[in-house]
């Protein structure tokens, strides 16, 4: 071929231009990816902003073939995930606060959960929230707690610790017990499996209802795809007993084995803010501990003010502790 023959940069790239608009769909649509396949969409909407790195991909590869319509074709994605995930890039923190609170998944396997406790003792929350507490663990993180808590509530596999008294504590359905069955099972067996509670912390500023959470886990397999059923149920369960909450001042902690894009957790969402969203610095992302790679663990509130939002550093739990400052 003759270089005169060769395509113009209009021309060249078509593959590279269809993949830039397919992925500025996905963004656009993800709303619009069906469940009913595995649950595709919300898999695809718990990783969403890392969509964005096949930009740059493109890039190089529309700038190597010097494909001026691939380039343009790329703005398309570029729009999409500045208009939905922008507004996280910069620190929106304010100073100020009336309350700390932190939040962590201390992991049942934590192999040293002694020198966990000692780290988050020392984290300065005045209201700190644990989940996947166990029967030997437990016991370890009461006593280490002690001395920084003196109001602390324990029940299942969730527990919350308080500088400020604590009343109203009672169980809160997490959607587990399910089916035909869920009746007949005994009342000692439904208390060491609860996993979410609510309590009413002692502020301040007034009465401050607290919800500590963990929902079901998912998993990822090549049959059933994205297997959601349990934090489904959860997440809707919750969202149901934020709704009838009559305190006006919110804060719900914990793992929700799920970030606050993908679908499942809209109801939630709708009646909740992100501390992180409104007042952190990036996205915060909290699992693994090792690499995160999504917020699971959040810090959801209605009726007070998130000044700031930021990730503690690891303590030996798979997952990082989440904090926020919050007024009002």
């Amino acid at each position: 071929m003759t270089a005169g023959s060769r395509p113009g940069p209009w021309r060249r790239g078509p593959v590279l231009a269809a993949l830039a608009l397919l992925l500025g769909l996905l963004l656009a649509l993800h709303r619009e990816i069906p469940n009913r396949f595995g649950n595709l969409g919300s898999l695809v909407e718990t990783f969403l902003p890392w969509f964005g790195l096949f930009v740059p991909v493109l890039l190089a590869a529309a700038l190597w073939r010097r494909s001026a319509s691939a380039v343009v074709a790329l703005s398309l994605p570029v729009v999409v995930w500045l208009n939905l995930f922008g507004g996280l890039l910069g620190d929106r923190s304010h100073q100020g606060g009336d309350l700390t609170v932190v939040s962590q998944n201390v992991d049942a396997g934590n192999p040293d959960p002694a020198a966990t406790a000692r780290d988050l003792a020392g984290s300065g929350a005045d209201v700190l929230a644990l989940v996947e507490l166990s029967e030997r663990a437990g016991p370890v993180y009461e006593r280490g707690l002690a001395k920084a808590y003196p109001y602390h509530a324990v029940l299942g596999t969730v527990g919350l610790w308080s500088r400020l008294p604590l009343s109203h504590i009672r169980p809160v359905d997490d959607g587990m017990d399910y089916g035909p069955l869920a009746a007949t099972q005994p009342a000692d067996a439904k208390s060491a499996s609860t996993r979410a509670l609510r309590a009413t912390v002692a502020t301040r500023q007034g009465p401050l209802a607290v919800y500590v959470a963990h929902l079901g886990s998912v998993r990822v397999n090549p049959r059933a795809g994205f297997s959601t059923a349990q934090r489904d149920r959860g997440a809707q369960a919750l969202a149901q007993a934020v709704a009838a909450e009559r305190n006006e001042r919110v804060v719900l902690l914990g793992d929700l084995n799920g970030t606050l894009d993908d679908r499942a957790f809209a109801a939630l969402a709708s009646r909740l803010r992100s501390a992180q969203e409104v007042a952190g610095e990036g996205f915060g992302f909290s699992w693994p501990a090792a690499f995160p790679v999504a917020r699971i663990d959040q810090v959801l509130v209605r009726g007070v003010r998130p000044e700031r939002s930021w990730v503690l550093p690891d303590n030996g739990s798979d997952h990082l502790p989440v904090a926020a400052a919050i007024s009002g």
